[in-house]
């Protein structure tokens, strides 16, 4: 691991807003690092508001995409709320689905089936919308791309609205309207939404033409909250606000099939990082070993004992999803290990038989493992199928551009994408892949980092801090769990391996005599020799609150230690 302490704001910067907000150096320090410079922008960071979300009339098309879908109800018009099968997308198809239908009958779902159809808008689904007599699709997290397809629906009368985060080509569809902050002649001010996220956009322009407000529809902020959380986008500006009340309607009062969904984790309280790691699988579940169709049935169901049915398949299909992906992870492994590749710049795998609902899940695996761009191949139809998972700090969108020649179709991210291209360019897409790779990727990129914000000394941890700390949430990309670095740290002697094979670490440590302070080292259990024999060692750790027979404690979540 890479130790990198982030640059320290001025001592002037530090005490200025430390006296201006009437607290510790520490914590102005971290505020500082998070660009919060001054009381109001600390009150908008821990107080998010509603009334500062921006104008969604403020984002390209909006207007023309009100006034389609307003066209449609009045003319009785059948509409298709389309979604890929991922989170963001099922989430958004129930988001975009239920507002609708609240006051409008004539509105359908539909999924794409991932193994027949593929991502995105496929020309099935055009043909299903044909065979139904529907003349507006709106399409949710996909079609920014989909030119031919959006041309294939207009011959059969079909309009589109699209709603999408991606990044445009060079062309776009000949859509009635496209939604999507990252046009470049787009003016929305903020541009990290995801799929989820514009399509809340939407519901809100909608609401305003019928004299709502936005305080109307906080009840699906539960599914925004969601969205944000599984599709990794920054939690800064409007994100930490829809995120903030999301999260609040998720553990207060959520719609029936998320409360299904938590009835079957037995989770009390749920943070972001729960969603990501407890909820989020689960809804991805039903996409990646089933249909996403599964999930978007489950998000709109308002029969709390059909819910829990709902529910405990997914759970299942969840269950055969952690089986699946392990199995194919080792093989994955082992793959590497027979082709003498474990030294190359990149990982690129391929084997027929595995299974492409869990591709991406194993790319993130392969990734944690040898820290490099990482491509995981399956057979889907007569193509060849892949995901894509990159390092921090390297964009592997733009380096499967320098790839074009070779793939079918692709589209995604910086961190991850997707593609397809002939089993016959197989050979020669790893080839060039890893030039690419290799020619343009920092060496340092290819050694995992740990981001360190300050350093402190351990008798400055108090229940105060972690009080504060906590309101700093919540957490995810850029605005991440706030990470510190302490030396000369010291075992009490309490030191050892715990769990499964001893491979977690745990320990109480000391600091030039402070009171002890207890530490748990997830997946650290190898390094107990660095902390045993009361050695001296530093760590870089967040601050953590332990629960143990109703009493709640501060301990230190050790990330690394040297």
């Amino acid at each position: 691991m890479r130790w990198t302490l982030k640059p320290k704001p001025t001592q002037e910067a530090i005490s200025q807003l430390s006296k201006e907000l009437n607290v510790d150096d520490l914590v102005a320090h971290l505020l500082l690092q998070r660009g919060i410079h001054n009381y109001d922008e600390a009150k908008l960071f821990f107080r998010p508001e509603l009334d500062h979300l921006h104008d969604p009339f403020l984002m390209k098309d909006m207007q023309k995409a009100v006034e389609r879908i307003e066209q449609a109800i009045k003319n009785q018009e059948n509409i298709l709320v389309y979604g890929d099968y991922d989170v963001d997308g099922t989430t958004s198809v129930a988001l975009v689905a239920s507002f609708l239908q609240d006051s409008y009958p004539n509105v359908a779902t539909y999924i794409p089936d991932r193994y027949e159809e593929g991502y995105g808008v496929s020309f099935q689904g055009i043909d299903f919308a044909e065979d139904n007599d529907i003349s507006l699709i709106i399409a949710l997290d996909c079609g920014i791309k989909a030119i031919d397809k959006v041309t294939y629906a207009a011959k059969k009368g079909i309009d589109f609205i699209i709603c999408d985060h991606h990044r445009p080509g060079n062309k776009l569809p000949e859509a009635v309207a496209i939604l999507d902050p990252k046009q470049e002649d787009c003016a929305y001010p903020y541009k990290e939404l995801c799929g989820c996220g514009v399509g809340f956009k939407l519901i809100q322009a909608l609401a305003s033409r019928e004299g709502k407000t936005v305080e109307d529809l906080i009840p699906y902020l539960d599914l925004v909250a969601t969205a944000i959380a599984a599709d990794i986008v920054p939690i800064t500006g409007e994100n930490r606000i829809l995120a903030h009340f999301g999260l609040q309607v998720i553990n207060a009062s959520p719609r029936i099939g998320i409360q299904a969904l938590i009835d079957q984790v037995k989770k009390r309280t749920l943070t972001i990082t729960d969603i990501v790691f407890i909820i989020a699988p689960r809804i991805n579940a039903a996409g990646r070993m089933k249909h996403g169709q599964h999930a978007v049935v489950l998000l709109t169901e308002t029969n709390f004992s059909r819910a829990q049915e709902y529910a405990q398949e997914i759970e299942s299909f969840n269950a055969e999803r952690r089986n699946l992906d392990q199995e194919t992870t080792e093989a994955a492994l082992l793959q590497i290990q027979e082709n003498a590749e474990e030294n190359r710049f990149t990982s690129v795998v391929y084997n027929e038989n595995w299974h492409k609902g869990v591709i991406g899940i194993v790319a993130s695996r392969l990734t944690e493992t040898y820290y490099r761009p990482t491509l995981v191949f399956t057979k889907s139809g007569d193509k060849l199928s892949a995901s894509a998972r990159s390092v921090k700090g390297f964009d592997i969108y733009n380096a499967l551009e320098g790839c074009s020649d070779c793939i079918e179709q692709f589209g995604g991210h910086m961190y991850a994408a997707g593609l397809t291209l002939l089993e016959e360019q197989y050979q020669t897409f790893k080839q060039q892949f890893e030039k690419v790779v290799s020619e343009t990727i920092d060496p340092h990129l290819l050694q995992p980092e740990i981001s360190i914000d300050a350093q402190l000394e351990l008798n400055q941890i108090t229940p105060k801090l972690m009080r504060i700390l906590k309101q700093f949430a919540p957490f995810g990309p850029g605005n991440m769990t706030p990470v510190f670095m302490a030396e000369g740290l010291q075992d009490t002697g309490y030191a050892r391996g715990v769990g499964e094979d001893e491979k977690h670490l745990k320990a109480s440590v000391t600091q030039k005599g402070s009171a002890p302070i207890g530490a748990i080292g997830f997946n650290l259990g190898n390094k107990l020799g660095l902390v045993a024999n009361k050695n001296l060692f530093d760590a870089v750790f967040s601050l953590d609150e332990n629960e143990w027979n109703g009493t709640v404690s501060l301990q230190l979540k050790l990330r690394d230690i040297r």
